[in-house]
């Protein structure tokens, strides 16, 4: 089996991988199993990609070692990324909270990222399946079936970009975290994250599709944005943002208001009409479904149908303290199924953060979600894909001159 040579070979055509290719220069082939390249950037968003956060900086991200995110976040930023849209001509809006997203459909960043690596020289291989791995002291030997023909690649430079186990369905696997082993790096503990949480009675089943601003926490964060009910458990932003800090056995509160706001209005409420019932004086602060859903348990029936003339201060604490603390502890996640990406991976002690090669292999690179660097919601994934690719991509190019 003769052997094809490339300078670099990067496996997996996602958002990282791709944005590696645009930068390291020609003599460059990104390998995927895919049909399609880029197929996250594309589901994205609703089809039209979160595709960065205006405000992402190394806070945004969780991992063993908070700094490692931070050199190549701050050498190719968010602006930097915005700039390269801008330039292919991509209309784009901001919405809440920075996160930034296409007017049209999210492959117009597809299509961009792949006219960047035509420019560069290099090219992409679909339909590729990676069947063995090597290194002989100078090179990097790959064998792949593509489309039922078995060939032999070589490389100077291989880029571990294969991503997480996050949606399986999309052809997700741990290959990432095998090829990290099989050269000696160590993977830290993975688990799903940005991921809705459920509970093992549905006990939400009844108000599933209802929505409301809370302040979601634990002992670890804490995130004030909108909650959804599901039939099997609680999403939302608030929700998967929680997720990332969450493990099983742990509980969590729901803020579904502020207390002492609460507290406030229906003092106020209680003083301007008292003969207003205390149920139809919290509707105005929380869906009329969730609060039918509430009685009796977590607020007695009793107390919500008396007029607010009837409560005392101390009752109208109870109640705004209560809707101020919801407390519930989920029984486990929708799992990688629909998690948005995977939490953990490639550990960084063995990684350089300037340029994402492993230290004691050179010419290995790992970058994206397959490192152990994990975003928040709002397109933070992203940035780091891009981020991390272009340092990787900027150091083969720079060697290669």
């Amino acid at each position: 089996m003769g052997a094809m040579f490339v300078n670099t070979l990067i496996l997996g055509a996602g958002a990282a991988g791709l944005m590696c290719a645009a930068h390291a220069g020609p003599e460059t082939l990104v390998l995927d199993h895919a049909r399609a390249p880029g197929e996250k950037i594309r589901i994205s968003g609703g089809g039209r990609c979160n595709f960065t956060n205006l405000g992402t900086g190394a806070e945004n991200f969780i991992s063993a070692n908070p700094h490692f995110a931070k050199s190549a976040l701050a050498r190719y930023t968010q602006w930097d990324f915005l700039d390269l849209v801008q330039r292919h001509g991509i209309a784009w809006h901001e919405k809440t909270l920075g996160q930034l997203f296409c007017d049209g459909k999210a492959t117009q960043i597809v299509a961009m990222l792949l006219d960047e690596i035509a420019r560069a020289g290099g090219k992409v291989w679909l339909r590729t399946e990676i069947r063995a791995l090597s290194h002989d002291g100078a090179h990097f030997h790959v064998d792949v079936d593509r489309e039922g023909q078995r060939q032999r690649l070589s490389c100077r430079n291989l880029v571990i970009a294969t991503g997480g186990k996050s949606i399986p369905k999309m052809g997700a696997t741990g290959l990432a975290y095998d090829i990290a082993r099989q050269f000696g790096l160590e993977v830290t503990e993975t688990r799903p994250a940005l991921v809705p949480m459920t509970f093992s009675d549905n006990r939400f089943a009844p108000i599933s599709g209802v929505a409301c601003p809370v302040t979601a926490s634990n002992t670890r964060a804490s995130f004030e944005e909108a909650m959804l009910f599901t039939h099997r458990g609680l999403s939302g932003p608030a929700i998967l943002q929680l997720s990332s800090y969450w493990r099983e056995g742990d509980s969590i509160t729901i803020a579904l208001c502020d207390s002492n706001r609460l507290l406030g209005d229906l003092k106020a409420a209680r003083a301007e009409n008292g003969r207003v019932q205390t149920a139809k004086a919290l509707a105005r602060h929380l869906p009329t479904r969730l609060l039918e859903f509430l009685t009796p348990d977590t607020l007695p029936g009793s107390i919500l149908e008396r007029r607010l003339a009837d409560q005392s201060d101390k009752a109208l604490t109870e109640i705004a303290q209560t809707l101020g603390a919801w407390q519930l502890t989920p029984s486990g996640s929708e799992g990688y199924r629909t998690a948005e990406v995977t939490l953990g991976g490639i550990d960084t002690t063995a990684l350089s953060s300037r340029d994402m090669e492993c230290r004691h292999q050179p010419g290995l690179f790992a970058i994206g979600e397959a490192v152990d660097v994990t975003g928040w919601l709002g397109g933070y994934n992203f940035q780091w894909a891009w981020s991390s690719g272009t340092a990787a991509g900027q150091a083969i190019r720079h060697r290669n001159h």
